[in-house]
């Protein structure tokens, strides 16, 4: 019997593992899908929030300061991309200042340093490519911008690293109370614990109604993005939220940890939980929204566009307790905007519930830090051409719009929770993530993958389950 699983491998579920990896425990997080991160947590902004737009006094607004306050040291403990780039609010009449100088106050009082609110003058400095209709804005120079699929890898890889079990391909279907904990039914056998962390996105409801009479509803709102390419990357250099006024809410547009420029999204609610597809309607309302607040923004050099689903729960609130009438059941339910900014404090918050239940002691050999991919662009060229010369895998492009090697890539493969996909390769290395979206360096991936993992190019996938890649030879249809 495990002291603890955890139900779901995105950010607030990598988090609470990684967090309680700091304690001597037998923890699992178990996963539906092949990999880390295929959920809410793959398909967002890449936002760190400042704080100014939670409630006050709610646990969201909380843990959103917290979080925002933990993400530049732990991006340094777990090499993963984030930058403080700042970010800006624009008000675009003088009418709509009460609603502007609202979110200062509100952001004072939840306890965000450095809040101040800028005339158009001010504004037009920073952001030249601002709108000439703007009249005003809040800036929050500790707002960030952070590579998701980063974030998420980093926390798991050092959770796992420090002994904390992942399943993958493994669904809870069904939840049984027993005594001295639970019987969790997947689709790989039955699994006993004493504890369970309900961090299942968009489904974490359904888990929840599985053991408490006190019923949540989560609902899937979809948002719908448009990515621009790198030349596009320095159109802003903040992120630009939009106040909602009389034209709407609008979209936001800021630069990405990569170096992209980021449009959206939109926010429609749906029935369906994996309803990931993009509208005609959804793109044309992005691309409409945009142009509120920032002028000349380059469509022409969109690469892609996606759209993620986030866990909204009826009462806008974070859930992060022990039920009341599941005794060992801890919800970290309802985890939308900003639980990406959130996350670190999310996971401190639930291994600290742990801690005081279990009476868990500190893990003596927990190691706190965590190194990513080798960036060969990091390295001088004499460090480089040592690299290659001793590692030859590193001279070889296979991405040559983001100037991907195969040393990189056999990495993300060979690594605590490495790679087993294409879409696993492209999340640790942003091989395929470039100006071609895959169509190139598809082949020689799935070539890797296949000498590496001992695979046949036939049990190759996009993204796990039936996304097979090669379905059949051409010689054998003719």
């Amino acid at each position: 019997m495990y002291d603890v699983v955890i139900i779901g491998a995105g950010v607030s579920g990598s988090a609470s593992a990684r967090e309680l990896s700091r304690y001597k425990v037998n923890a699992c997080v178990i996963e539906k899908t092949e990999d880390v991160c295929s959920g809410t947590s793959k398909a967002n902004s890449g936002i760190v929030h400042a704080g100014f737009d939670a409630p006050e006094g709610s646990l969201m607004a909380k843990l959103n300061v917290e979080g925002n306050l933990m993400m530049e040291e732990l991006s340094k403990e777990l090499d993963f991309p984030f930058k403080k780039n700042g970010s800006l609010v624009i008000c675009l009449s003088e009418e709509d200042m009460p609603k502007l100088k609202e979110l200062y106050d509100r952001g004072i009082r939840n306890g965000v340093k450095e809040l101040k609110i800028l005339n158009k003058e001010e504004v037009l400095e920073l952001e030249p490519n601002i709108t000439d209709d703007v009249y005003a804005a809040l800036y929050a120079p500790t707002g960030g911008i952070v590579c998701p699929f980063g974030l998420n890898i980093a926390l798991a890889e050092n959770a796992n690293t420090n002994g904390i079990e992942f399943r993958f391909n493994t669904e809870a279907q069904d939840i049984e109370k027993i005594d001295g904990g639970f019987i969790i039914k997947t689709n790989q056998g039955d699994i006993k614990t004493k504890y369970i962390v309900n961090a299942a996105g968009v489904y974490a409801d359904k888990f929840h109604n599985m053991v408490s009479q006190n019923k949540i509803n989560i609902t899937a709102r979809k948002g719908e993005y448009c990515l621009l390419d790198k030349t596009a990357g320095n159109h802003v250099s903040r992120t630009i939220f939009a106040l909602p006024g009389k034209m709407g809410k609008g979209v936001l547009v800021s630069p990405t940890a990569h170096g992209n420029l980021i449009v959206g999204p939109t926010s429609t609610d749906i029935d369906d939980k994996e309803g990931v597809n993009t509208t005609r309607e959804g793109l044309d309302t992005v691309i409409g929204k945009s142009s509120m607040n920032v002028k000349n923004i380059p469509m022409r050099q969109v690469i892609t566009s996606f759209s993620g689903l986030r866990a909204h729960e009826d009462n806008h609130e974070f859930i992060i307790k022990e039920l009341e009438d599941a005794k060992g059941f801890i919800d970290c339910a309802g985890i939308e905007s900003p639980g990406l900014t959130s996350s670190p404090a999310i996971g401190k918050m639930v291994a600290d519930i742990l801690k005081e239940k279990l009476n868990l002691e500190e893990n003596p050999n927990f190691v706190g830090t965590r190194k990513g991919i080798l960036d060969p662009n990091t390295l001088s060229l004499e460090e480089r051409n040592q690299l290659i010369k001793e590692q030859p895998a590193y001279g070889n492009i296979i991405c040559r719009c983001e100037m991907i090697t195969e040393g990189e890539i056999i990495d993300a493969i060979r690594r605590p929770l490495g790679a087993k996909s294409l879409d696993g390769v492209k999340r640790r290395t942003r091989a395929g993530m470039g100006r071609c979206q895959a169509g190139f360096c598809s082949p020689k991936t799935m070539e890797i993958l296949e000498r590496e993992l001992s695979i046949s190019m036939f049990d190759i996938t996009k993204a796990g389950g039936e996304s097979n890649m090669v379905l059949g030879l051409v010689k054998d249809s003719i």
